[in-house]
């Protein structure tokens, strides 16, 4: 199975603020479409989600702002597979312009089913795109390796970006 695909976009007009760049609202709204597209790529799609009645919810994040985004500027975010278990998944989303990180975040997000919506185990299948897409490692210029401790009950070991695990553990 092949690593995630980056996610991209260009920064809309209406995202720049004031100062005349990317405002920080708009940056983790970007992360947050980065994690719908990792969420198609799990199972968790618009589809599986209506017919599943599952879905992932963000329980927590932290995010890093390296640098200011200019206008016109083409984001492209990353992602990492942290961590996961039974019902928890740990993302690790790095934001590029033109090759240089302007912004980080963690998230950990919790598998959610039925309704109302409870934890629940992630489906086998879910699991085991989770626990392949960890293991398929580095990959290259689409994508950041999944890190450390990655699907830790579905077993995937490689090296995690080092700001990876300051403010989230699972």
């Amino acid at each position: 199975m092949s690593a995630l695909p980056a996610f991209r976009t260009p920064v809309r007009q209406e995202w720049i603020d004031y100062n005349g760049h990317l405002s920080e609202a708009y940056y983790v709204l970007v992360f947050g479409f980065a994690t719908d597209a990792v969420m198609e790529q799990i199972g968790l799609g618009a589809a599986e989600r209506e017919q599943a009645g599952s879905s992932l919810y963000t329980v927590e994040a932290h995010v890093r702002y390296l640098q200011e985004v200019p206008r016109g500027a083409e984001l492209v975010v990353t992602t990492a597979i942290a961590g996961a278990a039974a019902k928890k998944l740990h993302l690790a989303h790095e934001m590029r312009v033109d090759g240089e990180l302007v912004a980080t975040e963690e998230i950990l997000a919790l598998h959610v089913a039925g309704d109302p919506a409870r934890s629940a185990p992630f489906p086998e299948p879910v699991a085991t795109r989770i626990a392949g897409i960890a293991a398929a490692g580095p990959a290259g210029a689409e994508g950041i390796p999944a890190a450390d401790g990655a699907a830790e009950s579905l077993g995937a070991s490689v090296t995690p970006p080092d700001w990876v695990g300051r403010a989230i553990r699972l």
